[in-house]
C-alpha cells in the first residue's frame, strides 16, 4: 500500500476524474493534485486500467432459449396465474383468521390476548407497508415486461 498523500478530497473525485465527470472547478482541483502526488496518479493509472477492461469486455448473450421462463406464455396460463394468486390470498386469510379466532378464544387471559392483536397487527402493518410500496413502484416500473 503506497503512503497517505494528504490530499484534501475524497477519493471518489479521483474515479469522476477519469470518467471525465467533475464539473471544471473539481476537476482542475485534481489535476492540480496528481501534478505533485504519484501515489494518487497510480490510483488514476488503476483506475483507468479497470475501466478500459470493463468496457472493452465481451460477454455473450444467451439465446432465447437459454432464458428461464419466468412469465406465463399461453393465455390460459396467465389466467390460471392471475386467478389463482387471489384466491391463494383469500384461503391464507381465511386460514389465518380461524387460526387467530381460535387463539382468541383460548386465550385464558388479557395479556395473552394483547399479545396475539400486537403480533397480528404488527405483522399486518408491514405487510400491507410491502404491498403498498409495490403496488407503486409496479406503476412506474420501467423493467415490468422486461423479459431479458
Amino acid at each position: 500500500m503506497s503512503e497517505p498523500c494528504g490530499r484534501t478530497f475524497d477519493e471518489a473525485l479521483i474515479s469522476g476524474y477519469v470518467d471525465g465527470t467533475l464539473v471544471q472547478g473539481d476537476a482542475q482541483r485534481v489535476q492540480i493534485h496528481l501534478e505533485d502526488c504519484a501515489s494518487c496518479r497510480a490510483l488514476v493509472d488503476e483506475i483507468t486500467s479497470v475501466r478500459e477492461t470493463t468496457i472493452s469486455s465481451a460477454f455473450a448473450t444467451p439465446a432465447d432459449h437459454e432464458w428461464p421462463a419466468e412469465a406465463p406464455r399461453s393465455t390460459a396460463s396467465r389466467t390460471a396465474r392471475r386467478l389463482g394468486w387471489p384466491v391463494l390470498a383469500a384461503w391464507a386469510i381465511l386460514v389465518a383468521g380461524v387460526g387467530l379466532l381460535e387463539a382468541w378464544r383460548d386465550a385464558d387471559d388479557l395479556l395473552e390476548r394483547l399479545i396475539l392483536v400486537a403480533g397480528v397487527s404488527g405483522l399486518s402493518l408491514l405487510f400491507l407497508s410491502v404491498l403498498l410500496d409495490r403496488l407503486k413502484a409496479r406503476k412506474s416500473d420501467r423493467y415490468n415486461e422486461v423479459l431479458k
